[in-house]
């Protein structure tokens, strides 16, 4: 309580009026300590004979006013002595809780390792010393690969496991004087000194982490598979490029290798090149202008026919994404779908197309069909279902005449989930077809499971059936599936009269492809289906929001 008046107290005194602090108290009071030693060297030098003879019977008895003051010289000295004491061990402690923040503020909690603040200071210290002797450095930025997943589906727990297990497998292999860092997340930064003609050792210790990392993690019965994707850069590289480059730099010029690393498919490690730069700055250049696009409305979907392969006639169309970007002119949907897929925004990109293809589909005789692509991680959304079905709902149009369109990709993330959506939108009266088939790893098990309406053989089977006998007999093996499940099939990339003839060997088949068309915009697709006869023509067939959650087309 002492303590806490005295506090009170100073705090409540004005600057500049007398006030003293708590050191500035513990200083007066060693000083008073160190006078009370001199005086009791003084007085005590005079009034100790005298008290000791006094003692024995022989002389007069020491002054008591000097015997007082004594007395008092050695309380304050004794008084002296516990603070000096007790500030020796406050000091400690304060040094133990400086020397603790300066690690706290300096390392990761969870590895160890430096963290994303310091490993900059560290290494432009290393730098300086090993340019003393004639050393160069190289950055090595290391990322497990798919560490999200992991986390997802084992939870935090392990993903934290998994972090330490790969700092003390990285740990383990550099050499002295190396530093690592977990820079956030599951990225980790290395800078390990080497002799300019001893590169390749830098080569060597990539490998060693790739395969090191890459041993399963055991956690109980758990086993978990780790991959990690590696970037390196050397602070030599600074003739290369003309000017001087600093840590900072050095470690973006790692990062950029390791996400070509991962680009490239993920376990395999890469040095920085030039080029590399040029092409992240492209990537970033279009990460920004897609998320603009979606806001501004430049995606827009096109449509691709669907042809009944006996009639040939229009049964109806897939809707298809492309990018009308004022920078980079008509963008096709391999270039930006997967970079919507990582930066998050495929599901609010998809949603407006299908929202803007929905009305476009209105407009349609009521016997056309329409077909979306959904992304694997759309099918991740527990949400997903609702979502859809309210778009029906504002566009007015018959769940009947929709049919989505899944990747066997889809399956293998979380077959459960997956079988809900299905399920719930099949009741609502959509369709659901198993896209690519062919290409993937589906089970006869998960076709009979699932229930799917339709199965649409990948293009690459069909476009080189004529004079490929393996790719005729997987189409054919895909037919007799169908037919055996009561499944219709649609053969995707027919592109010539040859194609046609092989399929109409084969069975019944609605077909599409190049040779129907390419994909066109709503506007032309109009045009066509108004020289067919093929539009709405006026005719309300819409539907009630109530018959649409119903099913009833």
């Amino acid at each position: 309580m002492a303590g806490i008046e005295d506090r009170a107290q100073a705090a409540s005194e004005p600057p500049g009026k007398g006030r003293v602090d708590r050191a500035d108290r513990d200083v007066l009071v060693l000083g008073i300590a160190m006078a009370a030693i001199i005086m009791f060297v003084g007085t005590g030098g005079h009034i100790l004979p005298q008290a000791i003879r006094s003692l024995q019977g022989i002389g007069l008895p020491p002054d008591r006013l000097l015997s007082s003051a004594l007395l008092l010289n050695i309380a304050l000295i004794i008084f002296g002595l516990r603070r000096y004491r007790d500030l020796s061990a406050e000091v400690r402690e304060r040094r133990h809780a400086e020397e603790t923040a300066r690690e706290l503020a300096e390392t990761d909690p969870l590895t160890s390792c430096l963290n994303r603040r310091s490993i900059a200071p560290s290494t432009d210290m290393l730098m300086k010393a090993c340019a003393q002797r004639g050393e160069k450095v190289a950055f090595i930025m290391i990322d497990i690969d798919n560490f999200k997943r992991i986390n997802d589906a084992n939870g935090h727990s392990t993903g934290d496991a998994v972090l330490k297990a790969c700092a003390r497998r990285i740990s383990e292999l550099l050499p002295d004087r190396a530093l690592l860092a977990r820079l956030g997340g599951d990225e980790f930064a290395c800078v390990v000194p080497f002799h300019p003609g001893l590169s390749e050792r830098i080569d060597e210790l990539a490998g060693l982490i790739t395969s090191a990392v890459a041993r399963p993690v055991r956690l109980g019965e758990m086993s978990i598979e780790v991959t990690v994707s590696v970037g390196l850069a050397r602070s030599d590289l600074a003739a290369d490029l003309s000017r001087t480059v600093d840590a900072q730099e050095l470690l973006h010029m790692a990062d950029i290798a390791m996400y070509q690393a991962k680009k490239a498919g993920k376990n395999r490690w890469f040095w920085f090149e030039s080029p590399m730069e040029s092409e992240l700055r492209f990537r970033s250049d279009l990460e920004r202008a897609l998320r603009g696009g979606i806001l501004a409305g430049e995606f827009v979907p096109f449509y691709e026919q669907q042809i009944d392969l006996a009639t040939g006639r229009i049964i109806g169309f897939e809707m298809l994404a492309r990018w009308n970007s004022p920078r980079f002119g008509m963008v096709g949907p391999d270039v930006f779908i997967p970079v919507a897929e990582e930066i998050g925004v495929i599901a609010d990109l998809s949603e407006r197309l299908i929202r803007q293809a929905l009305l476009d589909a209105r407009e349609w005789a009521p016997s056309l069909t329409l077909s979306v692509n959904i992304s694997p991680l759309q099918l991740r959304d527990p949400w997903f279902a609702q979502k859809l079905l309210k778009l029906l709902v504002e566009a007015n149009f018959p769940p009947s005449r929709l049919e989505i369109e899944i990747t066997e990709s889809c399956l293998h993330e979380n077959v459960g989930l997956v079988r809900s959506l299905i399920t719930s939108l099949k009741n609502q009266g959509v369709a659901i077809s198993l896209d690519d088939f062919g290409s993937g790893y589906s089970s006869l098990a998960q076709l009979r499971s699932l229930p799917f309406d339709r199965l649409k053989i990948d293009r690459s089977f069909v476009t080189a059936m004529p004079g490929n006998r393996d790719n005729a007999t997987i189409v054919q093996a895909i037919t007799s599936l169908g037919e055996g499940l009561g499944l219709p099939i649609t053969a995707e990339g027919v592109e010539n009269a040859e194609v046609v003839a092989e399929l109409q060997k084969l069975g019944q088949f609605m077909a599409q492809g190049y040779l129907y068309g390419r994909p066109e915009p709503a506007e032309q697709t109009r045009e066509r289906l108004a020289k067919l006869g093929m539009l709405a023509d006026g005719v309300n067939f819409a539907i009630r929001p109530d018959q649409a959650l119903s099913g009833a087309a």
